[in-house]
């Protein structure tokens, strides 16, 4: 019973240190893409200062750069904490090694004693011949046979416990040199954090004497993207009730050929401009990207929310409400704009003069890509998820690269925050 209950504390033992070992490279590998974003980060960071064009830009990559690098700082105190307690399990190994050792060589040491008091070879032929009974002696033979084969065992088992000791002190060091470094990883993204910091403060303290300019062009930038948002409203409502009025002349045309009859096929009620008469296609599909929320691709391959979904305030002056009817995310120079799904391009216009854009349609849900430079889509064109549809534009005035991106469903807004997978 012994045996086997050390047997079960050895796999269990073993199966805590290899889910602390998963734990541990799942933890590395989000801590090399933080890292990888942070350098992203820094990239877009120096194009904006590089263009010398907009100081409240500056200052969204740089609040970016702190979360990541707090991000960082998280992930590496979670990796040492995993080092800790499987430092801490071997330990408890090494000690029950070391008493485990020491018991089997204190018995080893008494049995070669005693070997050695009886070692003569006629001791031993005296101890078989003196046996009362053929019985007796055959017993005594199978005695000193297993005894032999013991004492072999057992200092074949002091060979096996010492290198199993070797084995874990070995693992115990390269533990304590990694965590050693990482520890010296995050003391020093610690002091970068508060040089990043104290940058930040800096420059919020010179954004604030441009504090009127700031009021006056959000509220200018606010004006333009509540006309675009309305102007998209208008185009979704106009795609519906064509969308709707094919799908009623398809039927009032099977109705007329006989392959069908007003009783089995009516007319579809409550269809308006704002809501779409799905086709059982179209049904298909809009329940498959229902079916995606939250493991939708980004629209851009890289980059960071640099201002999310609804009403928020000013990142600068609180007392300013911005409002955004989808999710803005600031990405690198010429960077490709991506289907999230697989759809039809229903549109593709210009809302401005240098804002193109791109709607997809998912059934009875629309995707629309804002503010490229140049689309490599046309209406009807079918896309699959990940197909490159233009390329998002640079701001002139800004030197920032931002796609704006909205999910729709008919033409009520959905915050795709909910709906892009998190990073």
């Amino acid at each position: 019973m012994p045996k086997f209950l050390l047997s079960l504390v050895l796999i269990c033992a073993s199966t805590f240190v290899w889910a602390q070992d998963s734990q541990q490279e799942k933890l590395e590998q989000r801590k090399a893409q933080i890292q990888q974003e942070i350098r992203d980060n820094e990239k877009m960071l120096q194009s904006v200062r590089k263009k010398e064009k907009s100081a409240v830009n500056e200052y969204l990559i740089q609040a970016n750069k702190i979360k990541l690098k707090e991000k960082l700082i998280n992930t590496t105190a979670k990796q040492e904490k995993l080092i800790s307690n499987d430092m801490y399990i071997n330990q408890v190994q090494v000690n029950k090694l070391k008493k485990e050792l020491k018991v089997l060589k204190e018995d080893y040491a008494e049995m070669i004693l005693k070997s050695y008091k009886s070692r003569s070879e006629q001791s031993r032929a005296m101890f078989i011949l003196s046996s009362e009974s053929f019985l007796q002696a055959y017993k005594r033979a199978q005695y000193l046979k297993q005894y032999t084969t013991f004492r072999k065992n057992q200092g074949l088992e002091i060979q096996s416990k010492t290198a199993q000791l070797v084995d874990f002190n070995a693992k115990l060091d390269g533990q304590r040199q990694v965590k050693k470094k990482i520890i010296a990883e995050n003391q020093k993204e610690k002091v970068t954090l508060e040089a990043e910091k104290k940058e930040q403060q800096k420059l919020v303290n010179s954004l604030k004497k441009d504090k009127s300019k700031i009021i006056a062009d959000t509220k200018s930038k606010q004006q333009e993207s509540r006309r675009i948002d309305a102007k998209i409203k208008d185009l979704i409502r106009e795609q519906i009730r064509l969308a709707n009025k094919k799908a009623e002349e398809e039927r009032r045309k099977r109705i007329a050929e006989g392959k069908t009859t007003e009783s089995n096929d009516p007319p579809a009620r409550a269809v308006s401009s704002d809501k779409i008469a799905l086709t059982p296609e179209g049904k298909i599909l809009a329940a498959d990207f229902k079916a995606n929320r939250g493991k939708l691709p980004w629209p851009v391959e890289k980059g960071f929310i640099s201002l999310g979904y609804g009403d928020q305030a000013h990142p600068l002056h609180p007392s300013i409400t911005i409002h955004n009817s989808g999710v803005e995310i600031t990405t690198e120079d010429s960077a490709a704009a991506r289907a999230v799904f697989s759809g039809v391009v229903s549109k593709v216009i210009a809302l401005s003069p240098v804002n193109r854009a791109v709607f997809i349609q998912h059934g009875d849900y629309f995707t629309v890509y804002q503010n490229l430079s140049s689309v490599s889509v046309e209406q009807g064109d079918k896309v699959n998820v990940k197909q490159t549809i233009g390329k998002v534009r640079t701001s002139g005035d800004t030197g920032k690269t931002v796609i704006k991106f909205l999910i729709l469903q008919n033409t009520t807004n959905m915050n795709p925050e909910g709906w892009l997978q998190n990073r």
